[in-house]
């Protein structure tokens, strides 16, 4: 039977799918729109199959908060091209609308949502996936809930987004200290909030970073009381090179290599245990002061060096951040 063009505005409107992928839909469908609608939704779910060990790293985030919940969610999908498109934009902030009207928690909820046009969310994602060909998923769904939220886009590019709590309504000091969580990329809110794990860990390697200076620098002085440049030997090119250019002689590399495996063998053997502790120790401190929201130096100020609770303190005395979220499409 013929297909009108109305026929295909119309279920190019509904759908979104590309005019040739409707008018074939519709004609192998008799023009029944029903059906035609299932079979478009099947290629999506074909194209999807497809692609899904593909990379999904670009995409859009997007953050929106309304009476005391608010949520951000980020569609992934395989090119910026994609990503930059009104049509992938507007389904992001569909679901994210649904998302935050229903006061979804988690991101399984969100999927199961139904959007103002009758469709699943996820089924949405399917077939917006089978008309552009590239693999897309939902991700980095993350809620704050109670009062005094303020959310940020950074620069309005949907690729991060922040939301952040205070105790008490500030909107400007809300909406700086979301710019800071933008900007410096803070993993917990205080010390308290870290994992031990995570505590654990940094500890570990600190303690193994300051083993292998203290290392380098007994080797490094017994090598240059030997009266040899540490530059010329500090690895085995190196060592080879500058043999080559002349600058320095095979006796050298020789006794160079004696002192590298004697000293670093004395040296590991008589290491100072509190004092590589205390280095540590200082390092993890230093970790939690850089990356810790409250502790961090606080980056939109009037130039001094506040942290972040200090310069809240300094708005309103009680003022102080009680949660944060972040979610960014970039590799960091």
């Amino acid at each position: 039977m013929a297909i009108s063009i109305d026929d295909i505005k119309k279920l190019r409107a509904m759908t979104g799918a590309g005019l040739a992928d409707v008018k074939k839909a519709l004609t192998e469908a008799e023009g029944d729109f029903d059906k035609a609608k299932d079979l478009l939704r099947e290629r999506g779910l074909a194209i999807a199959a497809k692609r899904s060990d593909r990379e999904t790293s670009n995409g859009c985030v997007l953050v929106k908060k309304v009476d005391g919940f608010a949520a951000m969610i980020a569609l992934k999908c395989e090119t910026d091209f994609v990503a930059n498109g009104a049509d992938f934009i507007a389904l992001t902030q569909s679901i994210l609308d649904a998302a935050v009207a229903n006061k979804c928690k988690t991101l399984d909820e969100v999927k199961e949502l139904t959007l103002a046009d009758g469709q699943k969310a996820q089924d949405a994602v399917t077939q917006r996936s089978g008309i552009t060909g590239e693999k897309m998923e939902l991700d980095g769904y993350l809620t704050l809930e109670g009062e005094n939220i303020e959310v940020y886009n950074h620069m309005n590019k949907n690729t991060l987004c922040t939301m952040v709590q205070t105790n008490k309504e500030n909107v400007d000091a809300g909406h700086k200290v979301a710019m800071q969580v933008a900007a410096m990329k803070p993993v917990a809110l205080n010390a308290e909030a870290v994992p031990q794990a995570v505590l654990d860990e940094e500890y570990n390697v600190a303690v193994q970073k300051t083993k292998e200076e203290q290392i380098e620098k007994a080797v490094t002085a017994a090598i240059k009381k030997a009266g040899i440049n540490p530059a010329h030997v500090d690895s085995e090119d190196h060592m080879e090179s500058n043999m080559a250019k002349g600058w320095i002689t095979a006796e050298d590399v020789a006794k160079a290599k004696e002192i590298i495996a004697t000293v670093s063998a004395e040296k590991a053997a008589n290491l100072p245990e509190q004092m590589i502790q205390n280095i540590a120790k200082g390092r993890v401190a230093k970790f939690l002061k850089e990356n810790c929201l409250v502790d961090q130096e606080f980056q939109f100020g009037e130039g001094d060096k506040a942290t972040v609770s200090q310069w809240l303190a300094a708005q309103d005395k009680d003022l102080k951040v009680v949660a944060f979220q972040r979610f960014t499409l970039a590799a960091e």
